[in-house]
């Protein structure tokens, strides 16, 4: 069995726990579930599997897509302002490039108060029922290098939902809580999680 098989094992057996508690602190029902990004195809297997075996333990799995709920937001923005969000983030990648065009973005998403990111998860776990489900944010990669810190984003979660949630996290674990983002090798890991890293 592989790394990855024998972390996934500890997930599941985690999850079919009764009461499930993810977390001591009760306002952060998170864990992050850190994975090589080479293993993503795998992961995704092993997703659909442990959501077959928790249906049978009463538990409903939904899987929320950062790469959607990016995209969602944009567009969400662009609905209030014509002017800004999803084409205007197009646009400036074509005349200005990348790096431009995540700047924009983050922009974007920097409002503490009313993050459109953080509000689109927060309205999505609304009608959730913590008892029977628990929700998998996947394909966090999208936010890829720099368009959203995963550990601000779960700041920003807390208090907004009972949910047990569990971020699967493209990355390296590095030392016992610092996580580095995509592999890269010249970002520093960040350690500010309080949550559980599996």
């Amino acid at each position: 069995m592989s790394s990855l098989e024998s972390r996934f094992a500890d997930l599941e057996r985690k999850l079919k726990k009764r009461p499930l508690k993810l977390n001591p602190i009760k306002t952060l029902p998170f864990l992050i579930f850190h994975y090589a990004p080479s293993e993503e195809w795998k992961l995704r297997r092993l997703i659909t599997n442990i959501g077959i075996q928790l249906e049978n333990e009463g538990k409903h799995i939904v899987c929320l897509s950062m790469e959607e709920l990016l995209w969602e937001s944009l567009t969400a923005i662009e609905q209030q302002n014509p002017i800004e969000g999803y084409s205007a983030v197009v646009e400036l990648e074509k005349d200005s490039g990348f790096l431009e065009a995540q700047d924009q973005v983050i922009t974007y998403f920097s409002d503490n108060d009313r993050c459109p990111l953080v509000e689109k998860i927060a309205k999505r776990l609304e009608s959730l029922d913590s008892e029977t489900h628990v929700v998998f944010l996947i394909h966090v990669a999208a936010m890829a290098p720099d368009l959203y810190q995963m550990h601000v984003l779960l700041d920003k979660l807390e208090g907004k939902t009972m949910v047990p949630t569990i971020l699967f996290y493209p990355g390296s674990l590095d030392g016992i809580t610092g996580l580095r983002f995509m592999d890269m090798r010249d970002r520093e890991p960040m350690g500010n999680y309080r949550v559980e890293i599996l």
